[in-house]
């Protein structure tokens, strides 16, 4: 039987890395905050990559395709609301995660989709367990 990169330990690495790139987001832009302190924040914070993910895996890709036209007339920068408005979803959703501001918004979207990018190439997603790169030599003779 083959095995898939999505099982649950790529899944769970996958949340822990949202999760990291989310506590830099609210650590740094304004209008993002986690109003709980201690435990409860790190609670709070984990179920907002959680809420997130799960906005951006269900919800966005129905909003994207009713939103089409108004993004291909706007050259693609309209689905940066879109990430922005599913941000203040999962804002919405997750009591003690607060978006407060749309400028707050698009900026921590933005800047959520860059590092769990970032955080997310090095994370291993092959079956053996470590990360491949590969590559092709061209020989110029």
């Amino acid at each position: 039987m083959a095995q898939s990169k999505f099982g649950i330990k790529y899944l769970f690495i996958r949340w822990i890395v949202n999760a990291i790139a989310l506590f830099v987001v609210v650590n740094t832009v304004k209008g993002i905050d986690i109003t709980q302190q201690g435990i409860e924040g790190f609670k709070t914070l984990a179920v907002a990559a959680l809420v997130i993910g799960l906005v951006n895996t269900f919800i966005k890709p129905v909003i994207l395709i009713l939103t089409l036209p108004l993004t291909i007339l706007t050259l693609g920068l309209f689905t940066l609301l879109v990430n922005a408005l599913m941000f203040g979803l999962a804002g919405y959703l997750v009591k003690g995660f607060e978006v407060t501001s749309v400028i707050g918004a698009v900026i921590g979207a933005l800047a959520f989709s860059i590092l769990s990018f970032i955080f997310g190439l090095f994370i291993p997603d092959n079956a053996g367990g470590s990360a491949q790169i590969k590559y092709k030599v061209i020989d110029k003779d």
